[in-house]
């Protein structure tokens, strides 16, 4: 279960951001999180949830907005989702099909009070 490090690594964010604003609550964190990272929701929730408690964090609610796997075919330009990780180009057949989005993983914002 890689959420747990993910939410981790989420939370020590969270914290830093609230201790170098003078903040004594995170509220809200939100995360952009790619299809690639293979994250399952609900763990990440669950683990961050576990993870803040007792701390300034406690209680925040994790906002996850996952980002749909995307390519760009370098033959032809057109570019659409990847669905089942099948990298193939809709339009042309080409092999050549470069990642556009879905790698993401990374704190959009931290509200505090």
């Amino acid at each position: 279960m890689h959420e747990m490090a993910i939410a981790e690594g989420i939370l020590d964010i969270a914290v830093k951001t609230a201790v170098s604003h003078g903040a004594a609550k995170v509220t809200g964190v939100k995360v952009l999180a790619g299809e690639l990272t293979g994250i399952v929701p609900e763990a990440l929730e669950f683990g961050f949830s576990a993870l803040a408690a007792g701390t300034v964090a406690d209680g925040a609610q994790l906002s996850i907005c996952m980002v749909p796997l995307t390519g760009r075919c370098r033959d032809c330009g057109r570019e659409s989702r990847v669905d089942k990780y099948r990298f193939v180009c809709g339009s042309c057949n080409s092999y050549a099909v470069e990642i556009v989005s879905g790698r993401e993983l990374k704190v959009e914002s931290v509200e505090v009070e």
